[in-house]
């Protein structure tokens, strides 16, 4: 009887072997690539933020250091064209003078800039510019530091269903003392917002005219202008919000140069 011999099996065990060391190879080379990946993002962040915090120096503000983050994946399809969908700046404590001896401050101004221009030789060498295509900031400036720019003593800020709320303790000859409140408009004019309070009165305010025109000048006493610095980047002011804490102003440019070539 002729001997049978099973070679169908060893070539089976073989084939699996080769597909599960391809297999491996493929998942390594994939997480090699990921990490490469934000390997290269991490670098492009620290260089970008570095180049910011400059900006920043330069126009004589203060800051923490910058963070950046830049959007989209992956990467590295971003990096080796220059071109970047989307990277978010964040510098926190920012502190920059009006040019009138007087500072503003920021917890945070956050940035968005879009569809950002950055050669890779520029972000290795430090040489050329990089450029955004749009830029957007907002950040907000508390009531603490508002109602220094406001003229009555006492005289408080608040936000009430979205608006801005004055109120100041007043004596008024032959009444208890009072509280009185008004509502006020916002305009941005110029890089300044412009406070202007309305219909200040009181809970049983006497019809009394010498007393009414008190109020009117308590009211024009709370007026006041916010002038906003020049902001980084060259951001210019083009709305106000109230929010509980503050006022939420938000700056806006275009083709803005993030960091100039041999900064």
């Amino acid at each position: 009887m002729a001997e049978v011999y099973e070679t169908d099996r060893p070539r089976r065990h073989r084939g699996r072997a080769l597909l599960v060391v391809l297999l491996v190879l493929l998942v390594l080379l994939a997480v090699g690539l990921v990490a490469l990946d934000r390997f290269g993002a991490s670098y492009a962040e620290r260089v970008l933020a570095d180049r910011v915090a400059e900006e920043v120096r330069n126009q004589k503000s203060t800051s923490g250091q910058p963070e950046v983050t830049i959007a989209g994946v992956p990467f590295l399809t971003q990096v080796l064209a220059g071109d970047y969908q989307e990277i978010h700046i964040e510098v926190p404590d920012l502190t920059t003078p009006t040019g009138t001896g007087e500072t503003v401050a920021m917890a945070l101004l956050d940035i968005r800039a879009k569809d950002v221009n950055a050669p890779l030789d520029t972000l290795r060498t430090g040489q050329g510019d990089v450029v955004a295509d749009s830029v957007t900031g907002t950040g907000t400036v508390e009531f603490a530091q508002l109602t220094g720019l406001v003229g009555p003593e006492g005289a408080k800020l608040s936000e009430k269903d979205g608006k801005l709320i004055g109120s100041v303790p007043v004596k008024i000859p032959g009444q208890n003392s009072l509280e009185l409140s008004g509502t006020a408009a916002l305009t941005v004019d110029n890089g300044t917002v412009r406070v202007r309070f309305s219909d200040v009165t009181a809970p049983d305010l006497p019809d009394n005219p010498l007393i009414q025109n008190l109020v009117s000048s308590y009211a024009e006493q709370l007026a006041f202008d916010l002038a906003v610095p020049e902001l980084p980047l060259n951001l210019v002011l083009q709305d106000v919000q109230v929010l509980p804490e503050g006022l939420k102003v938000t700056a806006a440019a275009q083709k803005v140069t993030l960091s100039a070539g041999g900064v």
